[in-house]
């Protein structure tokens, strides 16, 4: 099986999401069932899993982080922008 990596990253927004979710005060439970409404089948494991950058992200995982987190795309993807400029 081929592993997906981008320079040993699993994902690009995993401090976004961490730092997001400890701002807005929502716990990685809490986070999972605004997920869940959403019909994202993830639990508390994946959440941190995402947050240590051992997990991949989808896009619509990506977009419905965003709502459920109440950020813009662009936001979640500041670190990314930042680090890799045009």
């Amino acid at each position: 099986m081929k592993k997906i990596n981008f320079y040993e990253n699993k994902n690009v927004i995993s401090r976004r999401v961490r730092y997001f979710r400890n701002l807005r005060k929502i716990s990685q439970e809490q986070l999972v069932a605004r997920l869940q409404v959403m019909n994202i089948n993830i639990d508390q494991q994946g959440i941190s899993r995402i947050e240590n950058n051992t997990r991949i992200v989808t896009d619509y995982e990506l977009a419905c982080l965003c709502r459920a987190l109440g950020v813009t795309v662009e936001e979640m993807l500041a670190d990314f922008y930042e680090e890799y400029p045009e």
